[in-house]
């Protein structure tokens, strides 16, 4: 052992390790400079066609192109390292075998991922920006990648999706959106009285910007234990339609209250009877 350690030249070991070192320091650092460079051409490029086409789709395929470009970016670097420790890159993809490696690292998910990503934005089934339900999650559209798409809960969870898991989405951001509002009033209520109070608010909540059409009484949706339940429907923008909601039934309330319509209680009767 002492003699094989006293035949090795530590002052040329010493120096290839540090000029290895070095390579590696000047690799990442270039890494970081192209990535950098890189993301700022695709955002300058996308910046420009979101006067071209819709920002929601602008900002999809620019975080595509970023995906993309970050994972051919990662695949030079790993050469690059792997020309520095002189390993062929080819001759180990060749005697391991492209199947074997597939197969061995969980290819076969990776590809079903992209694939599915790829119809996803060729179809436009979602755009950056969008809410949707997708793999049984809500939220808005943050990232669509080649392998996951990002979804923001309205909690604030963060949800990555594997795209092969998308079997189904829902998209609630195309089209205007509907706004709906169930008022419950007492039996004792003259129902005619209090269609005519709702119809009134309708009219005056009708100059709201965010309101497309409507709204409107549709009449008297259900009947229930203590109460009878009148429905208000109308057509809002996209993402709108629950502010809408919660201003409705705001001014409903209080219009209710100044007619001197109560809001329903259950109600008991006691009977005594006296033998």
């Amino acid at each position: 052992m002492v003699d094989w350690l006293e035949k090795i030249d530590w002052a040329e070991l010493l120096m290839e390790i540090g000029i290895i070192a070095l390579k590696l320091i000047a690799i990442v650092i270039v890494y970081f400079i192209v990535k950098s460079i890189g993301n700022s051409a695709i955002e300058r490029v996308f910046n420009r066609k979101k006067k071209e086409m819709s920002t929601g789709r602008a900002m999809t395929l620019e975080s595509i192109s970023r995906n993309i470009f970050a994972y051919f970016l990662l695949f030079i670097f790993v050469g690059f390292v792997f020309s520095i420790f002189n390993f062929d890159i080819t001759t180990l993809l060749a005697g391991a075998g492209i199947v074997g490696l597939a197969i061995g690292f969980g290819a076969q998910g990776l590809v079903s991922d992209v694939v599915t990503g790829f119809f996803i934005l060729l179809e436009q089934q979602i755009d950056v920006g969008d809410y949707v339900t997708v793999a049984g999650k809500d939220g808005v559209v943050e990232e669509v990648g080649l392998r996951t798409t990002k979804l923001r809960g309205f909690d604030g969870t963060l949800h990555f999706v594997p795209n092969r898991e998308i079997t189904n989405v829902s998209n609630h951001s195309r089209g205007n959106m509907q706004a709906l509002v169930d008022i419950s009033i007492p039996y004792d209520t003259n129902i005619d009285k209090a269609t005519q109070i709702l119809e009134e608010v309708c009219e005056r909540a009708a100059r709201d910007e965010a309101i497309v059409e409507g709204p409107n009484v549709i009449g008297v949706q259900a009947f229930g234990s203590s109460d009878i339940v009148l429905r208000v429907i109308g057509k809002t923008k996209n993402g709108e339609q629950w502010g809408v909601e919660r201003n409705l039934r705001k001014a409903i309330k209080e219009a209710l209250d100044l007619n001197g319509i109560e809001s329903p209680y259950p109600r008991q009767v006691n009977i005594n009877k006296h033998a």
